[in-house]
């Protein structure tokens, strides 16, 4: 799956313009990214890519490039 595509998923599920964010995206900038999509981004990681992400990983995340690299 190309990066774009996973900006594109990351996009749909924070219900934003995919041309919003990029890797360099910092989550905490976004008041899309609450405790809610971070649920919802474990169930997408899950669904997915087959990779089972906890709390303290999630909570660890940054910035988008962080998120897109548990994607692989």
């Amino acid at each position: 799956m190309s990066t774009q595509e996973k900006l594109n998923m990351l996009a749909e599920m924070l219900e934003i313009d995919v041309d919003d964010i990029d890797e360099d995206t910092v989550l905490s900038e976004l008041e899309e990214w609450d405790s809610l999509n971070a649920l919802n981004l474990i169930v997408l990681v899950d669904e997915e890519f087959g990779k089972t992400l906890t709390s303290d990983v999630v909570n660890g995340f940054k910035t988008v490039g962080d998120i897109l690299a548990v994607m692989n």
